[in-house]
């Protein structure tokens, strides 16, 4: 081998670099100071990896750079009349919380390879979350909704920031520290003692602004979120002042700041969500404050569900109809697991967990209305026999007979609602608190029902509403193509075997699929909260999977060039539709939560610590040995 013969520098020495040299080197230098302070100013070290959710929530509530919050306010909604007057209030359940029965699986300790799946998935949610924030943030900020096309702020919820506050807790959740103090700052400029409208729907103003505050303060324990909380608390507390104190579905805010007025008139009809659902919000909004008016208030409603539940027109179950001014519960005929009755249903469970299972109503209502639900309503789709038919449910409408001693049986109405994939995680969710392996089955099975929803459409995103031909029994359901072809003519109106051969390939009707009457997907959350739910019970990674199916195919047809629109039309794949200019709140506070929540440790939101409100906020539940206001 040859020897290279290394020459010494002159003098002895190395020379020193020249002007030049030390001008790149000083530019170098620069250029890595610079990527490094970007990457600590980017990077989140939670948005990936094992964390724990203690160390996750020491990050995100660490306040040396942050300042403080002041609250503004043009009123003092506490100064707020009101006029029919409770003497006593029913006082929040009180003792030692029960240890309820686990929910979630004893996840082991993750492997590589479940880490090289995971990971990228929820840091590909995390950054379509940070890209849709942005585009709010620079172009709708502070208002109600971000126009996705055009880009135009849009106030839908009185003119609050419906998606500032409905987005809290995802951003702490998420990690984005800087945004979340940045969005807090807003929300301590909100004014809700001014609005845009004159009368504000009670149970959306609940569920998005009284529950994302809530759960905001949960999270990171900020002041003013609280004060907040309770200004908007004492605003929709006003809907309550009717003569028999039952809420209104609108409240007129003008009336209610009145010195002058007496109140209000309870509701002669009022759907069963709008008044069965408020339950947690003011639930929570008691436990932090110690107030028992808020409990008071809801509790009350519950007390006359659980009286009114085996005197319905199809006992057990709760109409879509309530007549409020006098608590009647008995007249109206239409039963629905979705729209105008489905969180009635799925606070159930959730209250009992969060109230450490002290009140046993919410236990004694469940167990009344679950195997009611499984019977009426729950129904098993007809298929091809190569499809697994057996393993699948969905929830329709039903239509009882105005006399529960009817002789013929009523018949179901077999329309699945997109809005409706929420039960398979409440059935799920409630076997587990009450030890029904059953329920988690049926939970199982309702959630498979939606995600086979999926599967089968051209964009592989479950339509708004759709209805199939449900089977007469569960256990054997053999297909039968003359039936679902007269079944298709039926709904459609066709005459002939050639007008159902057009029907189905101009509309991509799968086999058994009747109708789809609403073809839209509107940013809806429910099937993923269904695949989040299930996935933290079982531990089974086929749903990780259907998740990422869900979110590339719903962000293959929704995403614009800002954030993302509704699909119009989910069974159209080519050409493509381009999205209607309309984004929901729940958007970024619920679906993209849920898709990131899912491809998550299980440790971050541990079920057995936390309870999700209907718009996905969530709520800490009560423990031994903490108080009932669960800090």
């Amino acid at each position: 081998m040859a020897h290279v013969k290394i020459k010494a520098p002159r003098n002895g020495a190395y020379q020193p670099f020249n002007l030049r040299q030390r001008r790149n080197l000083k530019k170098l230098y620069t250029a890595g100071v610079i990527a490094i302070l970007l990457c600590l100013y980017f990077y989140n070290p939670f948005a990936s990896g094992p964390w724990s959710f203690e160390k996750h929530a020491a990050y995100m509530n660490e306040r040396a750079h942050t300042r403080q919050f002041v609250s503004q306010q043009s009123y003092d909604w506490r100064k707020a009349p009101f006029y029919n007057k409770i003497e006593s209030y029913i006082p929040l359940p009180t003792g030692t919380p029960r240890t309820l029965p686990r929910i979630q699986f004893d996840f082991p300790e993750e492997t590589r390879a479940q880490a090289k799946f995971r990971t990228p998935r929820q840091n590909a949610v995390r950054n379509e979350f940070k890209r849709v924030w942005d585009s709010y943030r620079k172009l709708a900020w502070p208002k109600d909704e971000l126009m996705p096309v055009s880009g135009a702020g849009l106030d839908t919820f009185g003119g609050w920031g419906a998606t500032l506050v409905d987005t809290l807790d995802t951003l702490w959740i998420m990690g984005f520290k800087k945004e979340f103090y940045e969005a807090v700052g807003a929300v301590a400029r909100i004014d809700f003692g001014k609005a845009d409208v004159s009368t504000i729907s009670v149970f959306e103003t609940t569920i998005r602004y009284l529950g994302g505050l809530l759960s905001a303060y949960d999270l990171s324990g900020e002041k003013v979120l609280l004060e907040k909380a309770v200004q908007l608390g004492e605003m929709l507390y006003r809907a309550f002042d009717t003569e028999n104190n039952t809420p209104l579905d609108r409240l007129p805010l003008s009336a209610a700041q009145s010195e002058d007025g007496e109140g209000f008139s309870a509701e002669s009809s009022i759907c069963l969500a709008a008044i069965g659902s408020l339950t947690m919000e003011f639930t929570r909004l008691a436990q932090v404050t110690q107030e028992p008016k808020y409990y008071d208030a809801v509790a009350r409603i519950t007390t006359a569900m659980e009286k009114s539940q085996t005197n319905t027109t199809l006992p057990g179950l709760f109409p879509t109809w309530i007549r409020a001014h006098n608590l009647d519960f008995s007249t109206d005929v239409t039963y629905t697991m979705g729209a105008m009755a489905d969180s009635a249903y799925e606070y159930f469970p959730k209250m009992h967990a969060l109230l450490g299972g002290l009140d046993p109503a919410y236990e004694k209502i469940w167990k009344t209305a679950a195997p009611a639900i499984d019977k009426h309503l729950l129904f098993r789709p007809m298929l091809p026999d190569t499809e697994p038919g057996a393993e699948l449910l969905f929830s329709g409408d039903l239509y009882a007979h105005t006399s529960p001693s009817s002789s013929s049986p009523a018949k179901i109405d077999p329309e699945m609602q997109h809005l409706t994939c929420f039960i398979g995680g409440m059935f799920a969710l409630a076997g587990r608190l009450f030890e029904s392996p059953s329920q988690v089955d049926i939970g199982a099975k309702l959630t498979e029902g939606c995600i086979y929803a999926y599967s089968k459409t051209p964009t592989g995103i479950m339509p708004e509403k759709f209805q199939l031909v449900p089977c007469d029994s569960r256990i054997s359901c053999p297909w039968n193509a003359t039936l679902w072809e007269e079944e298709v003519r039926r709904k459609t109106y066709g005459t002939s075997h050639e007008n159902f051969l057009a029907i189905v390939e101009d509309q991509h009707l799968p086999p058994g699929f009747t109708y789809i009457r609403d073809k839209r997907y509107l940013l809806r959350p429910e099937a993923i909260e269904s695949v989040f739910i299930m996935y933290r019970i079982t531990g089974h990674e086929e749903y990780l999977v259907h998740a990422w199916d869900m979110f590339t195919h719903i962000q293959s047809a929704s995403a614009t060039t800002l954030a993302n629109g509704q699909v119009m039309n989910v069974m159209q794949k080519e050409p493509w539709i381009e999205p209607e200019d309309k984004m929901e709140s729940f958007w970024t506070a619920e679906t993209l939560k849920y898709f990131y929540l899912v491809f998550s440790p299980p440790g971050l939101i541990d079920l057995d610590d936390w309870v999700f409100n209907t718009e996905a906020h969530p709520f800490r539940r009560p423990k031994v040995g903490v108080g009932m206001e669960g800090r």
